[in-house]
C-alpha cells in the first residue's frame, strides 16, 4: 500500500461506512469533491457551537473566530509553501475568486493586449477571463493541448506567447484527462514572455505535493472540498502582486492582505474545517511534520493511486467499446492524476453512470465544465464522458467491484 495505513485513514472517514438499502457506496466521484475526515466536521461543528461569532470584537467568541481565520491562512501557507499567511486569500470557491481577481487584474489591461486561456482547462479559469478580455478590450488567444501527450507543450505555448502578452491561465492537472502539465517548464516561458502565469491546481492539490516557490508561477488556486475539506476557494499569489492589485471592497473594510480581498464576512466555521483538513493530511505524513509531512504523505498516496489507476485503466481496457480519454501507458502514470474518463461506442455515458449509480457506485458523466477538451475530442457535448476519480481512500476492491459491473452494464 505504499506507506499508507488505508485501515486507519478509511476509519477516520465516516461516509465510507455508509450504506444504502445494505449497499455499501463507493465513492468515485471524488474529482467533483471528496468526503471529508471525522476531525473536519468536529472543527466546523466546534467553530459553530463554542466559538459562534463575527470578528472584531473584544469578547471570547470573537477573538477566537479571529484566531481560527488567521490560522486558517497559516495552514494554507504551509499546505503551498508560500511565503506567509498575507498570500493566501480564502473565498466561496475557486471559481469565485477567480472572477473577483480576474476583475482586479482587469484594471491593468488596455485594448490590444493579449490574455491566453487553454483547451485543457476547467471553466472556472477560462470564462472570468474570456469576461475581463471582453470588458477590457484584450485580445484571447487559445493554447491547445496535444492529444497524442495529453499536455500542453512548450512550443504549443510559444506560438500563443507575444509581447502583447499579458497573462496566461493555465492548468496544473485536467479535470477530464488527469494529465499533469510541467507548470515550472510553461512558467519559465511565460514570464521570458513577460506575462503573468495563473494556475487552476484544484484538481491536482488531492494527489500531489505543491510548492507554489518552486513553479515559480504568480497565482496558484485550489479548493479544499477536493482535498478532503470544506467548501472553500483558495487562491495563492504573491504578496507584492496582492500589494499592488486594486481589490473591490467595502469602504470600511481594511487595506490590509489578504483581507482586502475577502470581502464580507468570512465562513468562520469552514475556516476552522480548512485547518483540520491540513491537519488531517499532515498527519499522513508523521513522524515529519509541516512541509516535509505534507511531503511525505503525498509521495505515499500518490503512489498507491498509481496502483489503483494501473488497475482500473487495465480494467477499462479489457471491456471492448471503451477509448481511454488521456493518459494510458504505465510508464507516465507519473504524469497524471487518479481521474479517468472514457467513452463506450454503444452506451451513451449518462446511462452508464446511471447504472453504475443504481448499484451505489458514484461516478460522473458530461463534460464536467471542461468544455474545450468535449470539443477538441469531437465528443456529443451533452454527453461528454464516464469520469471515475479516485482517492487515498478508495480500495483495490473498490475498482474491482466498478470493473465487473461495467462489465455488465455494458454487455447488455
Amino acid at each position: 500500500m505504499s506507506g499508507l495505513p488505508l485501515d486507519a485513514i478509511r476509519a477516520q472517514f465516516p461516509a465510507l461506512a455508509l450504506t444504502d438499502a445494505g449497499a455499501p457506496r463507493i465513492y468515485l466521484d471524488n474529482p467533483a469533491g471528496t468526503q471529508v475526515p471525522q476531525r473536519v466536521a468536529d472543527a466546523v461543528s466546534h467553530c459553530l457551537l463554542k466559538t459562534n461569532a463575527n470578528l472584531g470584537g473584544y469578547f471570547t467568541t470573537s477573538i477566537a473566530a479571529e484566531e481560527a481565520a488567521i490560522e486558517a491562512h497559516r495552514a494554507m501557507a504551509r499546505f503551498l509553501g508560500a511565503s506567509s499567511e498575507r498570500e493566501i486569500v480564502i473565498g466561496p470557491s475557486m471559481t469565485n475568486l477567480t472572477f473577483a481577481l480576474s476583475r482586479s487584474l482587469g484594471r491593468t489591461i488596455n485594448p490590444g493586449d493579449e490574455i491566453v486561456v487553454t483547451r485543457m482547462d476547467h471553466d472556472g479559469n477560462i470564462s472570468p477571463w474570456l469576461a475581463m478580455a471582453e470588458d477590457r478590450g484584450a485580445t484571447v488567444r487559445w493554447l491547445p493541448f496535444d492529444t497524442t501527450t495529453w499536455n500542453i507543450e512548450p512550443k504549443a505555448l510559444d506560438n500563443v506567447l507575444s509581447n502583447k502578452t499579458r497573462i496566461v491561465a493555465l492548468n496544473y492537472a485536467s479535470n477530464l484527462t488527469g494529465s499533469i502539465n510541467d507548470v515550472a517548464a510553461l512558467v519559465e516561458r511565460i514570464h521570458a514572455a513577460g506575462a503573468l502565469a495563473y494556475v487552476d491546481a484544484v484538481q491536482f492539490a488531492p494527489h500531489g505535493f505543491i510548492d507554489v516557490q518552486t513553479l515559480n508561477c504568480d497565482f496558484l488556486a485550489c479548493s479544499s472540498y477536493k482535498f478532503f475539506g470544506p467548501h472553500l476557494g483558495i487562491v495563492w499569489a504573491r504578496e507584492q502582486i496582492l500589494s499592488d492589485l486594486y481589490a473591490y471592497k467595502v469602504r470600511p473594510a481594511t487595506a490590509d492582505l489578504p483581507w482586502k480581498f475577502e470581502t464580507g464576512t468570512p465562513q468562520i466555521e469552514l475556516l476552522a474545517g480548512l485547518t483540520a483538513t491540513i491537519g488531517y493530511l499532515e498527519s499522513l505524513g508523521a513522524p515529519h511534520t509541516g512541509r516535509d509531512a505534507l511531503r511525505a504523505a503525498f509521495d505515499n498516496a500518490s503512489a498507491y493511486e498509481r496502483n489503483l489507476t494501473a488497475q482500473l485503466i487495465e480494467g477499462l481496457q479489457s471491456i471492448q467499446g471503451v477509448t481511454i480519454a488521456g493518459i494510458t501507458d504505465p510508464a507516465k502514470f507519473e504524469s497524471r492524476v487518479p481521474t479517468v474518463s472514457f467513452t463506450h461506442t454503444k452506451r451513451q455515458p449518462s446511462k452508464i453512470a446511471e447504472a453504475l449509480a443504481r448499484r451505489n457506485i458514484f461516478v460522473w458523466s458530461g463534460h464536467n465544465y471542461a468544455l474545450e477538451i468535449a470539443r477538441t475530442l469531437n465528443l456529443d457535448e451533452s454527453e461528454g464522458v464516464v469520469r471515475i476519480g479516485m482517492a487515498h481512500y478508495n480500495t483495490s476492491a473498490e475498482i474491482a467491484i466498478t470493473i465487473d459491473a461495467l462489465r455488465e452494464i455494458l454487455a447488455a
